[in-house]
């Protein structure tokens, strides 16, 4: 029998997504695409794979036993990935690599001059993906690695077939529409009155740290408008219409006319970078992570 990643990559999702558009989305194809890789893969076992149930598709007995294997046989090729680059000293390959809006306008186009600098033979290949979605990626490998966040307050729960590194820590400050930020040298959340706010939606995992931390302090935000785009988000600050919680990072994305005050709270997220357990001994993924560390090294030396 023969088979590809592709294919094996295929059938171990369809039972975590449901449908082919799901499955198709989580990898980066075509609908079209997925369907002709897992015909192709029945016609090459010779046995039914997938049946039909109401608008979603469920796995047979003999895919559901050939998804289990099949997600043995892509740990252990991305182990040989790894035992390859480990025959080398130079540091070669290429890593897909996925990262959140802000992290790909503000981190990526530095940490791909800082790769070409000192691991030219290193391809990276990188993809935009919704911030909540980036452990997925891993998971489902569609990306080698990701650039994530974590918030301290509402921890995202681990999955055993990932590792998360944590790449530097976050303050969060709050923005104001200029000349209307309180004189004090900080402020406390408790203290922000009947201000109007600019948030994510609740059900996302940087609205659920922000009311974690609003509680906490006692207080409820009157969220006026639910915006998740960062630029946006400072645009709106910029325009009178309310406050917001940022980080450095976040108010490099858009030059804006706004006032920023830190908070007494202690209210933080981590950019993190993720990979799957077994792609951790890569030694690309390793230079990868290095370089992106470095990064808020310099930044930071710089302050």
């Amino acid at each position: 029998m023969e088979w590809t990643s592709v294919q094996l990559r295929s059938l171990v999702e369809l039972p975590r997504r449901g449908t082919i558009t799901a499955v198709a989305d989580a990898l980066g194809y075509t609908p079209g695409g997925v369907s002709q890789q897992l015909s192709t893969l029945e016609k090459a076992v010779g046995q039914r794979l997938l049946r039909r149930a109401g608008r979603r598709v469920e796995l047979t007995d003999a895919g559901a036993a050939l998804a289990r294997y099949a997600e043995r046989m892509l740990g252990v090729e991305s182990e040989a990935i790894a035992a390859l680059e480990r025959t080398t000293t130079a540091i070669t390959g290429t890593i897909r690599m996925g990262l959140f809006a802000t992290a790909a306008a503000e981190i990526l186009p530095i940490a791909l001059t800082q790769i070409q600098h000192h691991h030219p033979n290193l391809a990276v290949r990188s993809k935009d993906i919704d911030v909540d979605e980036v452990h997925d990626a891993v998971a489902s490998r569609a990306v080698d690695l990701a650039v994530g966040l974590d918030y301290p307050d509402v921890p995202i729960q681990r999955d055993p077939a990932l590792r998360q590194v944590l790449l530097y820590p976050e303050r969060f400050s709050l923005a104001f529409p200029a000349g209307t930020a309180p004189s004090s040298e900080r402020i406390s959340l408790a203290d922000t009155g009947s201000s109007g706010w600019i948030l994510p939606a609740v059900d996302s995992h940087y609205g659920r740290a922000i009311l974690a931390v609003c509680r906490r302090a006692g207080i409820e935000p009157d969220v006026r408008h639910e915006v998740t785009d960062t630029a946006a988000t400072l645009a709106l600050v910029e325009a009178g219409v309310g406050i917001a919680t940022v980080t450095d990072l976040m108010l490099g994305l858009r030059p804006s006319r706004v006032d920023v005050v830190p908070l007494t709270e202690r209210f933080e997220r981590h950019i993190v970078a993720i990979v799957r357990a077994e792609a951790e001994s890569r030694p690309s993924v390793g230079a990868l992570i290095s370089v992106l560390r470095e990064l808020e090294l310099t930044e930071t030396t710089g302050q």
